[in-house]
């Protein structure tokens, strides 16, 4: 790696989420995106046509090359543990999206075999890089608005994903709910308990995958801070994402976004708008772009990557013992996880 070149940059995984990696890779002034790497090569093809890297179909064409600096992992869940390891053991940068695994002992055994190795490792929680977000969570850890007492964090998608997805999804605990529970930990690091229901009140196809299309989940930090989380896969108006923080000396929020902020008053009504963002690409466009700065940023200065490895598996852990609690209706507790 030199200091006068760009980071060379290997992307898995050329569909939705790969193609917004791709679009930021390459145009970031310190990151080339070399390769692209998808065994369904023609989408790697069709993504690398419009980037200048290179279509692979193999992992092994990538990790071959010492030139290689990072790698950026948005192919299915299933491939994550082992692209992460063959990653690590080159000494190679890795962001991987979402979530680490399903299966919570692979992902501690995942961890167990890094353990020591000081190669950056970012996991793809984007939504702590949003500037309203994470301009909330500054101002709240800098005291302004006293103890946090409450946080709200209401995530409903604007419609359904295919039937497809949500059968290979894990659950909407694994799969939406997931991102959320990163985010009331972004506030509150120390959760200790997990209360959670759920209920399907119009998706056939996510109630015969014995799933939920709307949750709520509660959750009790170790300081008695409680996080309310409310998800659903439908939202009418399209993508609803919003963040309140209560605390002792007063509240922040944050709502939702829209195109513009123009507003329309006439005989028929007053205060109309633009719909609201219809997809998290849209979004979350400026949170994708400020984490791919702070991971080159790590891998540059050699610093800790926040969110990391811990923060997938412990949001893995709190999204599991929301699926436990709406299954069973218990509140389910946390104990500490051992390194």
């Amino acid at each position: 790696m030199s200091e006068n070149q760009p980071l060379k940059v290997a992307l898995f995984g050329s569909g939705r989420i790969g193609q917004v990696h791709a679009r930021n890779i390459a145009a970031h002034p310190d990151l080339e995106l070399a390769w692209i790497v998808d065994p369904f090569i023609e989408g790697a093809r069709t993504l690398a046509a419009g980037t200048g890297a290179q279509a692979v179909a193999s992992a092994d064409e990538v990790f071959a090359n010492a030139d290689l600096d990072a790698v950026i992992i948005g192919s299915p869940t299933n491939t994550h543990v082992d692209l992460i390891s063959r990653a690590m053991s080159h000494g190679v940068a890795a962001l991987c999206e979402k979530p680490i695994d399903l299966d919570l002992d692979r992902v501690r055994a995942c961890r167990a075999s890094l353990e020591g190795n000081p190669t950056p490792l970012m996991l793809g929680f984007n939504r702590r890089f949003d500037p309203h977000f994470a301009a909330i969570q500054a101002r709240v850890a800098s005291g302004e608005i006293g103890r946090l007492e409450q946080l709200t964090i209401i995530s409903r998608d604007p419609a359904p994903a295919p039937e497809a997805y949500i059968l290979a999804s894990g659950g909407i605990f694994r799969d939406q709910s997931i991102h959320d529970l990163d985010m009331a930990r972004f506030f509150v690091p120390d959760i200790v308990e997990v209360q959670a229901t759920g209920t399907n009140v119009f998706c056939d196809y996510i109630e015969e995958a014995g799933d939920f299309d709307s949750v709520v989940i509660t959750l009790k930090g170790s300081g008695g801070e409680l996080v309310t989380i409310t998800n659903s896969r439908h939202s009418a108006f399209g993508h609803d994402q919003r963040l309140e923080a209560f605390g002792s000396d007063g509240m922040l929020s944050a709502g939702n976004m829209a195109p513009t902020t123009v507003r329309k008053y006439g005989a028929a009504g007053t205060e109309g708008a633009d719909p609201y963002l219809p997809f998290f690409l849209e979004r979350y466009a400026e949170a994708y772009r400020n984490e791919l700065d702070a991971f080159a940023q790590a891998i540059r200065t050699g610093t800790a990557c926040s969110p990391g490895f811990d923060d997938g598996l412990q949001a893995l852990l709190l999204a599991n013992a929301a699926e436990e609690s709406a299954r069973t209706g218990r509140t389910v507790k946390i104990g500490k996880e051992q390194p």
